[in-house]
This record gives structure tokens, C-alpha cells and sequence, in this order.
């Protein structure tokens, strides 16, 4: 069984969301609790987050709440590593609110035999990541991370693939992702996103 480990930094993480910290922080919950369910759908799940809303629902859904140590998404990354054994390992961002169980299993199935695996945003960044082990991982995320973890993979003389997952591949920073992706993102992004039209209108 793979560990699914989601960093989630809450509102405070999504700044060009909306300029509403209240909507933003609906909407990255509800981004983050589609990432979750998917996440435990398919094995042990461990979400790091400072925000007591998200360690509540993670709780709640049946993962694990690993407190953020603060320093970033790779800090985070790995706390949640900690303690985890041998085995396949995912590290999925929370604000891909497309993604599906199916996209999890077909990342695992695309990864090299102890080998790593990424889906790579538009912009080069990294959204999800597959491991053989918590020790493979470094904290490299941020612009074109992606050709880091590829090369890091290499470097310790693992086989490394990008691999093509559109739900994976599409994360939401700004409003017109989320408009762009309404249609295909999850059903708690829907209800968010449907009840904030409602009160607009």
C-alpha cells in the first residue's frame, strides 16, 4: 500500500486566489479536502498543514495530521516523510482539485521499479511526486523543479519519468484556473465555488 503524503498550507498558501481571505480559504479547503479523498482512497494518507481546519478534516476522513514545522513546502514534505518505511510513497499538492484515485493509481503504475516518477505543472513545477523511499526525496520544489527532480532521481542512479496526468498537471492559483477547471474539479471545489456564485448573484 502506498503513503500519500499532501502538504497543505491553508489559506496563507493561495494569496492570488482572491483577495477575500475568507473565500480564499473556503476554496483552498475544499481544493484540498477533493486532494484528500482521493489521497485515501488509495493508501495511508498524512496531510501537513499549520491550519487547524485542515488537521481536523484530515482526521476526520481518516488520514494522519502531521503539524507543519514552517519553512516552506519542502520543510513540510518532510515532516510528513518522517517515519514513513520502505515503500511506494506519493507526494501530492493540494490544489489540484481534479485529481481522482485513478490519477493516484496511474502515477504508481507509470513509476519505474524503485524508481521516480513526477507530473510536472504548465509552468515546470512539480504537483505530484512518486518515491521508492522518504530518503530519495529533497526539498527542490519551486520554479522548473521539475528538471530537479528528474536529475536528482539520476543522480542517485535512479530511473526517472515525467509523466502526463492532465488532472495532476492542472493546479489552480488564480480564480480563472478554477473557472477554467470548474467543470472537471471535484465535487467539494464544485459546492464551494456554487455557493460563492450564489451569493454573488
Amino acid at each position: 500500500m502506498a503513503t500519500v503524503v499532501i502538504p497543505f498550507a491553508g489559506a496563507e498558501g493561495k494569496t492570488r486566489l482572491h483577495p477575500s481571505r475568507r473565500i480564499r480559504r473556503a476554496l483552498a479547503k475544499a481544493m484540498f479536502c477533493d486532494v484528500l479523498a482521493a489521497g485515501i482512497a488509495v493508501g495511508r494518507t498524512r496531510v501537513v498543514t499549520p491550519d487547524e481546519e485542515g488537521a481536523e478534516a484530515a482526521v476526520e476522513a481518516g488520514a494522519e495530521a502531521v503539524a507543519d514545522p514552517g519553512g516552506g513546502q519542502g520543510a513540510a514534505v518532510r515532516a510528513g516523510l518522517e517515519d514513513v518505511g520502505p515503500g511506494a510513497i506519493l507526494v501530492v499538492n493540494a490544489d489540484v482539485p481534479c485529481v481522482v484515485p485513478h490519477d493516484l493509481r496511474s502515477l504508481l503504475a507509470a513509476t519505474p521499479t524503485g524508481g521516480v516518477a513526477l507530473v510536472e505543472a504548465l509552468d515546470g513545477t512539480t504537483n505530484a511526486l512518486s518515491l521508492p523511499a522518504a530518503d530519495v526525496f529533497e526539498p527542490l520544489f519551486g520554479p522548473s523543479s521539475a528538471d530537479r527532480f528528474l536529475a536528482h532521481a539520476v543522480s542517485l542512479g535512479l530511473d526517472a519519468v515525467s509523466v502526463a496526468l492532465p488532472n495532476l498537471a492542472d493546479d489552480v492559483d488564480t480564480m480563472e484556473d478554477l473557472t477554467r477547471l470548474q467543470l472537471r474539479a471535484g465535487p467539494r471545489t464544485q459546492a464551494c465555488l456554487a455557493e460563492l456564485e450564489g451569493r454573488v448573484a
